[in-house]
């Protein structure tokens, strides 16, 4: 068999997983894109091991090594990608702009929690804690 076939298959595989990637906003079809772009490369890593009549099969080795990270890979993904959902209620990465932004900044419990603390601060800068504190004692 020719070196030909593998290779344009694989670049076909990497292709429309780079498409994959750009395009999507799923997280979860993002991670299957990345997993299509791990298997072009693997065909890629076994076709010129064959080609290459390699006796150590090194090719066939790194490929064992990345399905074993590409399995790692999409365990850690999917948890963070479940965590999120659980979180956020979506999975649409243009909503996951930042973690730790509030859903809504109009929101007034956010606003109400600014303001206790801004009270704690205005406390401790007159020293009302102490006074309070010398008044019980």
């Amino acid at each position: 068999m020719h070196l030909a076939y593998p290779a344009v298959l694989a670049a076909l595989l990497f292709c429309v997983g780079v498409y994959g990637v750009l395009a999507r906003r799923n997280a979860i079809l993002v991670l299957m894109s990345v997993e299509l772009m791990l298997n072009a490369v693997n065909l890629n890593l076994v076709a010129f091991d064959v080609w290459f009549r390699d006796t150590l099969h090194s090719g066939q080795a790194l490929t064992l090594f990345t399905i074993a990270i590409a399995a790692a890979e999409i365990g850690i993904g999917m948890a963070i990608v479940l965590m999120v959902y659980r979180n956020r209620g979506t999975s649409d990465i243009d909503k996951l702009r930042d973690t730790a932004e509030p859903a809504d900044p109009t929101d007034e419990d956010a606003d109400a929690g600014a303001g206790e603390h801004a009270e704690d601060d205005a406390d401790h800068a007159t020293g009302a804690p102490a006074q309070k504190a010398e008044a019980t004692a």
